[in-house]
């Protein structure tokens, strides 16, 4: 008789929903609009090389202004197709590329943390959202940290997808609000407001996610816990980065990083 032969070990690879579930959908639609909201937010960069709203990127960090803005459109792009992949059936793929991801988030705190220290240098006396310069550094520090932890916790729970697709949503909605802040007129509408106050430049993303979150309980009639559970902490995050952003302690410690 001839010795039984081992089958070779698969590659194990994320769980992929049925071509049946209407959520793959969600998520493509909700990375598509996300990325035109990226579009929209950063058009006078892509289309003349300039800061919004209209200005000369700042020669001293021109160069860290543009790395920033690829990676910040490679992770937007990278998203979209990821979302699409999952539609098509295409796990193997799917998973490929979420390791360029992985890498492409390193890249994206790095710049996050280092371009508001080097943009306060340059330019200390700009106030945005009632926030001198110093104070407003920690909405786009923290809020590259909050992306980091979503990402961390995304990468982590890679193959189940009911945790690691809203963990990935949730990191991409924390990054969006620095496009949805400069589209002309939007932050108009709610700047004034409690919503505002409390929640500054984050408000258009949180709003997104909470139409997200209902959208996925009238698909699925029944709650998504995983959803709930990583929009709730968006929100009390984006809140507190705006606490933190006026308070003493912030300002001397970012007093301390730029001098």
């Amino acid at each position: 008789m001839n010795p039984t032969v081992p089958a070779e070990p698969r590659l194990a690879l994320p769980a992929v929903s049925s071509k049946s579930d209407p959520e793959r959908f969600l998520y493509a639609a909700a990375a598509a609009l996300l990325f035109l909201i990226m579009l929209l937010g950063f058009q006078q960069f892509y289309l003349h090389g300039r800061g919004y709203p209209d200005h000369e990127l700042a020669p001293p960090i021109r160069l860290l202004l543009v790395a920033h803005g690829l990676a910040m459109t490679g992770w937007m792009t990278l998203f979209l197709v990821q979302t699409l992949l999952i539609v098509s059936g295409n796990g193997r793929l799917h998973m490929t590329l979420g390791r360029l991801g992985a890498v492409l988030a390193i890249v994206m705190v790095l710049l996050g943390l280092w371009l508001p220290i080097a943009t306060t240098r340059v330019e200390p006396d700009i106030t945005l959202w009632g926030l001198d310069r110093r104070h407003f550094m920690a909405i786009p520090m923290l809020s590259i940290l909050t992306f980091a932890a979503f990402v961390a916790v995304g990468i982590s729970q890679r193959r189940r997808h009911e945790i690691h697709r809203p963990m990935m949503l949730m990191a991409t909605l924390t990054v969006v609000a620095a496009a949805s802040d400069r589209i002309t007129g939007l932050p108009g509408l709610f700047a004034l407001s409690i919503w505002g106050r409390v929640f500054g430049p984050f408000f258009p993303a949180l709003c997104i996610g909470g139409v997200l979150l209902a959208a996925k309980w009238a698909l699925r009639l029944k709650f998504d816990r995983w959803f709930a559970a990583g929009y709730a902490a968006m929100v009390g995050v984006c809140a507190c980065i705006m606490a933190v952003a006026h308070s003493r302690l912030w300002d001397q410690f970012t007093a301390f990083l730029v001098r």
